[in-house]
C-alpha cells in the first residue's frame, strides 16, 4: 500500500477494546521497568474525554492516537501501532499529520510525554520534537508548529 491509501480515521466506541490492548500491551514493559500500576478504567475514562483516532491503510488497521488539546497545544496522550508496522515510516508520517491538525486548529504547539527509556524518543527528535524536560520516569516533549496568520 502507499502511503496515499493512509489515513487517521474516528475511533468508535467498539474500537476501545483493541486501542485499550495495544495501548497496555506497548506500555506494560514501561510500567514495569518504573515501578507504576496498569490501570484499565483509567484508560476508559479517558476513552470519553479525549479525541481517539485509528491509523488506517485501506481496510487494514495499524495502530491508534489519543489525543487532547488546551489553548496551546494538541497534546499526543497515545500514539501506538501494531508491532509489525513499526519502523516502516508510520508514526513519522502519524506525527506529520497532527502537526498538521494543531496548524489547523491554530495551536502554536504540538506536545507529548513519553517513558525516558523508550526508543521512541529517536522518532520524536527526528520529527522535530524537542525535550523539554523529565520527571521520574518521562521526558516532555514539544515541536513548534506553524501556525497560518500567526506573525513570527
Amino acid at each position: 500500500m502507499t502511503p496515499m491509501s493512509r489515513e487517521l480515521v474516528p475511533a468508535t466506541a467498539d474500537c476501545r477494546t483493541f486501542a485499550r490492548d495495544l495501548t497496555r500491551r506497548a506500555m506494560l514493559p514501561y510500567y514495569r521497568e518504573f515501578d507504576l500500576l496498569w490501570i484499565e478504567e483509567a484508560f476508559d475514562e479517558a476513552w470519553g474525554w479525549r479525541e481517539q483516532w485509528l491509523v488506517k491503510e485501506g481496510e487494514q488497521v495499524l495502530g491508534f492516537s489519543s489525543l487532547s488539546q488546551d489553548r496551546q497545544a494538541l497534546f499526543i496522550r497515545e500514539l501506538h501501532l501494531l508491532p509489525e508496522h513499526r519502523g516502516h515510516g508510520i508514526g513519522g508520517w502519524v506525527l506529520e499529520q497532527l502537526a498538521e491538525w494543531a496548524a489547523r486548529r491554530r495551536l502554536p504547539l504540538l506536545r507529548l510525554m513519553v517513558f525516558r527509556s523508550n526508543p521512541a524518543r529517536r522518532l520524536y527528535a527526528r520529527s522535530s520534537f524537542v525535550e523539554m524536560g523529565e520527571d521520574d520516569c518521562f521526558v516532555r516533549m514539544q515541536r513548534n508548529v506553524m501556525v497560518a496568520g500567526a506573525s513570527s
